[in-house]
């Protein structure tokens, strides 16, 4: 086998077009359906059975399971969907890999994709002149979906041609007469195999004509396709690298569906392969077990008509050549039967275990438990898609992580309140504060720029609003935590007058941080899920401002009746007022939030319906 340097770099370039095609494709589909993917996704994954069927659509129409797996980590990843979610999806795309076994099975090897990907192209180009944005990102997808497939068609030219060059295999012969170590020897070889090629596709290939050969019995082969099945799991794992630890769990899960299947399937490995034989046999398709004894029959009995068979030199229609190639239709049935009931029996049996597996997965891939104080972005990070509608999504999530973060300032600054001053409990709590408020200026920093950049791409009307408001929303919540740490340094300034609290001062102050803090869980509620706001919640956020407002003059008249009856004395009660106004511009800023949810994401939902 001759393989250049020309060579390699042309699958290089396969590979290029294929990602770019992934690219084009997923950025086009998310810009057609903007705001809307989140629903769709919603909806198709609303439960088990609906997620499987989905996995299986996928799986089915892009005949990669890889592919699909890929895409439910990057939407795991971005938060668009659950660990419950992308197991059932995971599910039913083990199941939809099987339909391109059967493609194989039916049709062979001689599937030019290049006969509808040129048309497709020539017929996307004119979308792309589009003036409607909708239109110009169905082009889009169409041109992606097209160059995913060129590429995988280049990928299929340029890789190592193991198919023609089966004599690599040569060497596996001999441990193919070892009884039940040579099941666990070529599920290892489906494996290794599957893990390098990255194409269960591939595998079933190179399986099928090494069955052709008289190398292996139908068994090892069905054992070399039960490897394929682990094997595959190599691509999502690879993709969750760079994700969270959500997507990390959903590649694991992946690989822990395949692997406790291959499991039960290798313990009734013999009477499955039967099993699978016997089927074959009875839809009128012939034993898929008769090749291999056929072929070896043929070696031993007439060596010359073997090595003509071999090295192509029969001619046309001779009686052998017809009669291995009904075998072969045999076998490539017989595998992709063996390959979907194993499939299907996994998912009827693990399919009722989901929870069972997330609980599993987050305990094999546990959380990173750092301290509060660390500076972390919980769901944007480099991604696994670089789509503009994806990262808005991303930013949505860290946006209420943002403001959760900030709503624990608040119980520290009334804890603060509380502390006796110019003591080492108050100077760690102040401390503590203070990173927080370190930490929410980098936070804001972080999560304004990789808006900024997500609006460099091209995006929905609608999606150009989000962005906007969320800079905007960011900001506010960053004023917020200003706002808290602005409490420390009024009883930093109260510590060095050596001014007093009485009781009914601390009782308004906390009062007040009820109030606030009801306003900012209020807030932080509706962050969580910003494009399904209510307008209950609205109006109830708008009451709890005019609240705030109310308890502010009620306590400032108050103040200046209590400093004149001498209830304490004037400094207390500046210090007092400073930290009731500083409480009432937290409200304020929380309300700015609510006022950008409703004149932008609300709006636009309402807009959408």
């Amino acid at each position: 086998m001759n393989y250049s340097i020309l060579d390699f770099l042309c699958l290089i370039g396969a590979v290029g077009l294929f990602l770019y095609g992934m690219k084009v494709m997923s950025e086009g589909l998310q810009k057609a359906a903007g705001d809307r993917l989140r629903n769709i996704l919603s909806a198709m994954t609303r439960n088990r059975f609906t997620g499987t069927l989905t996995g299986f659509a996928i799986t089915a129409l892009i005949q990669s399971s890889s592919a699909s797996t890929v895409m439910v980590v990057s939407f795991v990843n971005a938060g668009l969907m659950t660990l419950a979610q992308s197991m059932a999806v995971i599910f039913g795309a083990n199941v939809g890999t099987t339909f391109t076994a059967w493609i194989i099975a039916l049709f062979g090897f001689k599937v030019n994709i290049s006969v509808f990907v040129l048309p497709l192209i020539g017929l996307s180009i004119p979308l792309l002149f589009s003036k409607k944005g909708r239109t110009k990102s169905i082009g889009e997808f169409l041109i992606g979906f097209a160059f995913l497939f060129m590429g995988l068609d280049m990928i299929s030219a340029y890789v190592p041609d193991l198919q023609s060059n089966p004599e690599m295999f040569a060497f596996l012969r001999q441990y193919a007469s070892l009884g039940f170590t040579s099941i666990l020897i070529f599920l290892a070889v489906g494996i290794l195999l599957t893990m390098v090629i990255q194409s269960s596709a591939a595998t079933f290939a190179i399986t099928l004509i090494m069955c052709t050969k008289g190398w292996i019995t139908f068994d090892l082969a069905c054992a070399l396709v039960l490897g394929s099945n682990i094997g595959t799991t190599i691509t999502p794992i690879l993709a969750s690298l760079s994700g969270n630890v959500a997507a990390k769990r959903t590649a694991m899960g992946h690989l822990l569906f395949n692997l406790l299947g291959t499991i039960w399937c290798v313990c009734i490995f013999v009477p499955f392969c039967e099993l699978a034989s016997w089927l074959t046999d009875e839809i009128g398709c012939g034993n898929p077990t008769a090749l291999y004894t056929f072929v070896n029959g043929l070696e031993h009995s007439n060596p010359e008509l073997y090595n003509h068979l071999f090295d192509n030199s029969l001619p046309a229609g001779h009686d052998v050549l017809v009669k291995i190639a009904a075998m072969q239709l045999s076998v490539s049935f017989g595998l992709s039967i063996f390959h979907t009931i194993f499939n299907l029996v996994n998912l009827s049996i693990m399919i009722w275990f989901t929870k069972l597996y997330v609980k599993i997965v987050e305990r094999l891939i546990p959380a990173k438990h750092k301290e509060d104080e660390e500076f972390t972005l919980k769901y944007i990070s480099g991604g696994l898609l670089s789509s503009s509608e994806l990262n808005i999504a991303q930013a949505e999530k860290e946006m209420a992580v943002y403001a959760e973060r900030v709503g624990r300032m608040l119980d520290m600054a009334q804890d603060l309140v509380h502390t006796k001053g110019q003591t080492e409990e108050f100077d760690v709590l102040y401390s503590r504060i203070e990173k927080y408020e370190d930490i929410s200026d980098r936070m804001e920093i972080e999560i304004a720029n990789f808006l900024n950049l997500t609006a460099e791409g091209r995006l929905s009307n609608e999606s150009k609003l989000h962005v906007a408001a969320m800079l905007n929303i960011v900001s506010e919540i960053e004023s917020i935590a200003d706002s808290c740490l602005g409490v420390g340094k009024i009883l930093l300034r109260k510590q060095q007058s050596h001014a007093e609290f009485n009781k009914e001062i601390y009782d308004n102050i906390d009062t007040m941080f009820t109030y606030v803090r009801d306003a900012m869980s209020m807030m932080t509620k509706m962050l969580h899920n910003v494009e399904n706001t209510t307008d209950y919640q609205i109006n109830a956020s708008y009451n709890k401002e005019r609240e705030i407002n109310n308890v502010r003059n009620t306590m400032r008249n108050a103040n200046v009746e209590n400093i004149n009856s001498k209830h304490y004395e004037y400094q207390a009660g500046i210090y007092y007022m400073d930290i009731i106004s500083d409480l009432e511009r937290t409200g304020d800023y929380i309300i700015n939030v609510v006022e950008t949810i409703k004149d932008q994401f609300h709006k636009v939902r309402t807009q959408v319906r």
